[in-house]
């Protein structure tokens, strides 16, 4: 049976870690990290991520600044925004919510946001960085994903890593972390994605196993090699209870896997929990960036 890689647990240290951080910087600075969210629209998810990202700076004493737009703010309007945020020097990081609204450009709203206050990771020279081994920015969820496996004492140098998706927000971020040189890395890498072939064949080569496709039952227990590590990003909604809760389930088949595999994260309570986390832990980063030059 399959050790649970319990991602609020970690969350929860990663929390406490920085809430002690953030009081010695108050008392002894007498300034904290400063994150600013911008949100347009409505969309329901958004709206649910950012209060929880507002609940979780308020605990670690980071000081949060939430703009929420129209979703029929002009593009103008947003640049003019972003671009006073990147001029605040009290305001450590910049997060862009996603999904934006469907008129505006994505890519030119997000490449407006400084590099150096862009704790998404999301940026192209950020991205570019993480490709290059370089010291930056790593997107929250990919991020999360290293921490869990550092904290529960999974080798990734020599072995081989099956990533099954190939998003920028997951799939391909990811696949540069673990090939990047040092603790967390060091692995060999394999992306797989739609039009891979005999997917099952493929995923049963890794000692450690990514799904992040969302699409729920898509790993399943034939396909996983005895003791493998199984990380499930997928959150899919398969159902409602009788009480109208979500009933949620990731990309790999729970029940089946854990029987073969060495470590699993659950969903919910694997990756998800981790994504603020890192988020946070951007922030802490970025603040120490600006603040402590080199």
């Amino acid at each position: 049976m399959a050790t649970i890689i319990d991602g609020k647990a970690v969350s929860r240290k990663i929390r406490e870690e920085i809430k002690k951080t953030t009081a010695e910087l108050a008392r002894e600075r007498g300034k904290v990290p400063g994150l600013a969210v911008v949100v347009a629209g409505k969309d329901p998810a958004s709206q649910v991520y950012v209060r929880m990202k507002e609940k979780a700076c308020a605990y670690t004493g980071i000081a949060s600044r939430v703009h929420r737009l129209e979703a029929n703010t002009p593009e103008e309007e947003i640049l003019e925004l972003i671009g006073a945020l990147n001029r605040d020097r009290s305001v450590n990081g910049i997060l862009v919510q996603l999904p934006l609204p469907r008129q505006l450009p994505e890519a030119r709203i997000l490449e407006a946001v400084d590099p150096d206050k862009d704790v998404d990771g999301f940026h192209p020279i950020n991205a570019g960085r993480l490709w290059r081994g370089e010291e930056t920015f790593a997107p929250c969820t990919p991020a999360g994903i290293i921490e869990l496996l550092r904290r529960y004492e999974i080798p990734t140098a020599g072995r081989h890593a099956v990533i099954v998706g190939r998003s920028n927000i997951v799939g391909r971020p990811l696949a540069a972390m673990l090939l990047r040189k040092g603790p967390g890395g060091d692995a060999t890498v394999t992306v797989c994605h739609s039009r891979t072939p005999d997917l099952g064949r493929t995923v049963a080569t890794g000692d450690i196993v990514v799904a992040a496709v969302g699409a729920a039952g898509t790993i399943t227990g034939p396909m996983i090699r005895k003791g493998a590590t199984v990380i499930d990003v997928g959150v899919n909604e398969i159902g409602r209870s009788a009480e109208g809760k979500r009933i949620l389930t990731g990309d790999v088949d729970f029940e089946q896997v854990r029987m073969k595999a060495g470590a699993i994260t659950p969903v919910p309570g694997g990756v998800g929990p981790m994504t603020i986390a890192m988020l946070l832990s951007n922030t802490l980063k970025a603040f120490r960036l600006q603040e402590e030059p080199t």
